[in-house]
């Protein structure tokens, strides 16, 4: 599927790295993501700053409820990564909307392949258009 979610109304996507809020991010990731517990605040900081960052901001406050990253190289692959739904704002699509969007931004860079990794949100992905990889056999992974 490849229709591009609504976002709920009083909320606004915006990929302006300038309005990421860095010390919420953190603490949403370093708290309650699986895949991030634990991470020191200098490490999330090296992280967002060598990539691209969306947010997703209550219009009425400008408060941010929703964070993804994306490694790449704008040419040929990307990493979807550290997608995060604050819980208050959970249950309204916000996360498939911005997932949504992450790939339209994407889209017009001719990249090959968007990847991403989860444990338990593929429903989400999959309406955005991800599937399971189709020969996961040829993939690998160096792990520190």
């Amino acid at each position: 599927m490849n229709d591009t979610p609504l976002l709920a109304e009083g909320y606004e996507i915006s990929a302006d790295p300038a309005r990421v809020d860095a010390e919420r991010v953190h603490r949403w990731l370093s708290t309650d993501a699986y895949w991030a517990i634990g991470r020191e605040r200098a490490k999330q900081d090296r992280a967002i700053a060598g990539s691209l960052n969306f947010g997703v901001y209550d219009t009425a406050s400008g408060e941010q409820v929703a964070y993804a990253r994306v490694v790449t190289d704008l040419a040929t692959f990307a990493w979807l990564c550290d997608v995060y739904v604050d819980p208050a704002a959970r249950g309204k699509g916000i996360g498939t909307a911005l997932v949504a969007a992450v790939r339209d931004h994407l889209r017009p860079h001719g990249l090959r392949r968007v990847l991403l990794a989860t444990h338990d949100a593929h429903g989400v992905y999959e309406q955005v258009g991800f599937a399971a990889l189709e020969k996961p056999d040829q993939w690998m992974a160096l792990v520190f």
